[in-house]
């Protein structure tokens, strides 16, 4: 489904179900040089299961128009101004990686209109190496092999993994090469991990929230350590929120590696 955001053509992928303001509303968001299809797996199940679901394009990737975002803040006034678009007045939040940041300041931002906020595979500070921020700009083709390797505890897709024979590698670096030309004028690739690593508002934003939010991690995961989502857990309980905390044995890609736990980690804690 595409809609004008910001007067920008915006495509959202729903599931493979019509789209019905009507109903509860969940809002995926992809981190660095991904798109959509990475939670086909997790998007499908809750369209077929009574959510309205809206698994975005980022501007400038994919599908969609639109300057790719620069900042985290930048891409979360995009988030509010997404729902305007669509129409709906209250939504789940659920982002990965750079979606998850982008998704906690659209949460603090938007108070009462996100009901529910999961941040998968989350980190703050999302420090990013200075090596891969200049590899992702001067040799993207090495620091994609890079990240691919790095996030994922394995090579070999689990039978429930886009069906048997998923090549997760291969896969991940086709994604990455996908993303990276769709948008001939910025390189999206070094702009997201840009926005990473300089977003310094994560405590300010998680005090903020006014909804549950689930932290969905992976123990083995080497992008975002596990360790590096503890201060926003810390300060989230200090200032009096509902944190619900999950962590799976797997890496950076939990909708892929362990997408049935993933998926039941999300739908148990939007149905609370």
């Amino acid at each position: 489904m595409y809609l004008q955001v910001n007067g920008a053509s915006t495509y959202c992928y729903t599931g493979g179900k019509p789209f019905d303001a009507a109903k509860p509303t969940v809002v995926f968001i992809h981190g660095v040089l991904n798109d959509h299809s990475v939670w086909g797996l997790q998007s499908r199940y809750l369209a077929h299961h009574g959510w309205n679901v809206l698994a975005v394009d980022l501007p400038g990737h994919c599908k969609s128009e639109g300057e790719a975002p620069a900042s985290v803040e930048d891409a979360a006034a995009f988030i509010a101004a997404l729902l305007d678009a669509a129409g709906v007045q209250t939504a789940a939040l659920v982002g990965h990686s750079w979606g998850s940041l982008i998704a906690l300041e659209a949460a603090a931002r938007l108070k009462e209109r996100v009901s529910h906020l999961v941040l998968v595979g989350t980190a703050y500070p999302m420090k990013v190496s200075p090596a891969l921020i200049e590899s992702s700009l001067n040799e993207p083709e090495t620091a994609l092999k890079m990240v691919n390797v790095f996030s994922r505890s394995t090579l070999a897709a689990p039978p429930s993994a886009l069906g048997p024979g998923t090549w997760v590698y291969g896969a991940g670096m086709a994604l990455g090469r996908r993303v990276l030309r769709s948008n001939a004028q910025v390189n999206v690739f070094h702009r997201g991990f840009v926005a990473c690593d300089s977003y310094a508002g994560g405590e300010a934003a998680i005090a903020q929230i006014t909804c549950p939010v689930l932290f969905l991690l992976g123990g083995q995961d080497q992008m975002t350590q596990p360790k590096a989502a503890q201060l926003l857990m810390q300060t989230a309980r200090a200032a009096g929120k509902a944190v619900s905390t999950s962590t799976l044995p797997v890496g950076h890609h939990q909708m892929t590696e362990t997408p049935d736990a993933t998926l039941f980690a999300i739908r148990d804690f939007l149905a609370r």
